[in-house]
Order: structure tokens, then C-alpha cells, then sequence
């Protein structure tokens, strides 16, 4: 294998985490009762991980899914001013090309999933969890994850 592949074998096992990751925080949302509006939302500026809505309001959430002893504190510390300031023009971009959204409260949300230690299989991939609960490990997507933290309104955006 040359060296060449063994990156972007990195870079798709990294993507993959990282897309479970966004999967189990989204089923976790709709179990909390919000209803995913878009998944990895794209504009020039950048990108949203997930844009939920509930009765409150909206969320932008920014994801972060890391393996154990990550450099960067499980995620949180890849956001910092330069990805807060993306985010926020990226949010910017989509309320205005929503306008039924003008008037909707909003906030940014960080949430940080951890790769999980699980001992045994991982059960089939077409059946998901009963209940997903914030700190609890548990198989998703074929792979052992856990919702480490979530911060509502962590990024201050108006």
C-alpha cells in the first residue's frame, strides 16, 4: 500500500467516524423532540453539521467525533474563534435564504462524541438503539460511540 492510500484510508475511516457521529447526535435530537432540518449544510463560508428546530427554536450544532486521548480535548478545542466565526457566517448565509425562518429564536449548540470502549459485537447495522442517553456507550452505525457532552448555546452568535 503506498503511502498515498494509507492517507486517504485515514481520511475516509476519520469521515466515517465523523459521519456516525452527526448520525447519533441527530437521532438523539429527534428523540429529545427536535426534527432535523439539514445535515452538513453547505455555503461558501462553510458548513453546519446539523440544523435542528423544536418549539424553542432553531440550533446550529457543530459536531465533533473523536477517538480517546485526542489532542484537542475530545473536539472542543478545534472550535475556536476562526471555525466560531465560519459557523456564524455559514448560519448568517442560510436565515437568509430561509426567510420563514427570520423570526425564529437561534442558537449554536457543540456537541462531543467520543469513539466508546465496548466490549462484544455490534449488533446489526439496520437495528438502532431503544434510547440513546447523553455518557452512555452504545453501538451506532457499527461503531461504539457515546455522546460525550452537549453544550446548548456554547457559541455565542448575536
Amino acid at each position: 500500500m503506498t503511502p498515498r492510500s494509507q492517507s486517504s484510508d485515514r481520511r475516509s475511516t476519520a469521515a466515517q467516524l465523523g459521519e456516525a457521529g452527526e448520525a447519533l447526535v441527530a437521532a438523539w435530537l429527534i428523540q429529545e423532540g427536535w426534527t432535523i432540518e439539514a445535515r452538513r449544510w453547505r455555503c461558501r463560508a462553510g458548513e453546519l453539521d446539523l440544523v435542528a428546530r423544536s418549539a424553542s427554536g432553531l440550533a446550529f450544532v457543530e459536531v465533533k467525533t473523536r477517538s480517546p486521548g485526542s489532542w484537542d480535548g475530545g473536539g472542543a478545542l478545534a472550535i475556536g474563534p476562526a471555525k466560531q466565526a465560519k459557523l456564524i457566517r455559514s448560519a448568517l448565509t442560510l436565515l437568509a435564504e430561509r426567510s420563514d425562518w427570520a423570526e425564529l429564536p437561534w442558537r449554536f449548540d457543540v456537541a462531543l462524541v467520543a469513539r466508546a470502549r465496548l466490549a462484544g459485537s455490534p449488533p446489526l447495522p439496520d437495528h438502532p438503539p431503544e434510547s440513546i442517553a447523553l455518557g452512555q456507550p452504545l453501538w451506532f452505525q457499527g461503531q461504539a460511540l457515546m455522546i460525550a457532552e452537549y453544550w446548548p448555546g456554547a457559541i455565542e452568535g448575536d
